[in-house]
């Protein structure tokens, strides 16, 4: 029986190539995502993969989630910390609730959907935890202060939680995917993509989705059970930690 995989954030940019590489690479995949149903519906037209439908704020309903997954489809051997959102303003324009958001969902979430498949994960004595942060968890950016707060908690998280796992045969891991051409990134402006971002990124490009899937995969496989606790930078060269 194949290996059980849930995507948060998984129906669009780079969570859709995540939970696409999965499939294909025979994991049983299910896609969580938060409001957009025309998107969830045309993602499980396209792929066959399914979809549920919650906000990894909340934690009730993450445990509900998840409870509906393992019941479909089996229990969790892989998860991927996708989600995210975005409010940025600059800090002094910022508001309690811009912060509030994006730590409740970019930080919290990431407890709110570990927490409940962590005792089956350690009954079972495997389990793969992968955290998708941010170039700008490691290095800041203005204007975000509150996505770059979240994205470096999400780093601890992942070194206190990989010392924990260890032994349980659970490891914990981060990705710090720098631009990737998402749809949002690429409706920026084309003047700013192209003399203000493009020019940090030594490899002279954006990163594409799949290349960030492709880091899951390895994180994922038996072969990598290893390595945990550790930080992927997939920035073409922009950032070194």
């Amino acid at each position: 029986m194949s290996k059980v995989a849930l995507v948060t954030g998984g129906s669009r940019g780079i969570g859709a190539a995540i939970s696409k590489a999965l499939k294909q690479a025979g994991y049983t995949v299910a896609a969580n995502y938060a409001g957009n149903d025309d998107a969830a519906k045309a993602f499980t037209d396209e792929t066959g993969i399914k979809t549920y439908k919650w906000s990894v704020a909340d934690y009730d309903a993450c445990a509900a989630g998840i409870a509906q997954v393992e019941a479909e489809l089996g229990p969790i051997a892989v998860l991927v910390n996708n989600a995210g959102i975005t409010r940025d303003a600059m800090f002094h324009k910022m508001t309690p609730q811009q912060w509030k958001e994006v730590i409740d969902t970019n930080l919290t979430g990431l407890f709110n959907m570990t927490h409940p498949v962590w005792t089956g994960m350690r009954e079972r004595k495997f389990g793969r935890i992968i955290n998708i942060s941010s170039i700008n968890g490691q290095k800041g950016q203005a204007g975000q202060a509150n996505y770059a707060a979240a994205k470096s908690g999400d780093l601890g998280f992942t070194k206190a939680l990989a010392q924990e796992g260890a032994r349980a045969g659970i490891t914990v891991n981060a990705i710090c995917p720098g631009y990737i051409g998402t749809e949002m990134v690429r409706a920026i402006d084309e003047k700013v993509l192209n003399e203000r971002i493009i020019p940090q990124i030594p490899v002279g490009r954006l990163g594409e989705p799949e290349e960030i899937a492709r880091c899951v995969l390895f994180l994922a496989s038996d072969e990598a059970g290893f390595i945990t606790g550790s930080t992927i930078s997939a920035n073409g060269g922009q950032y070194f930690i």
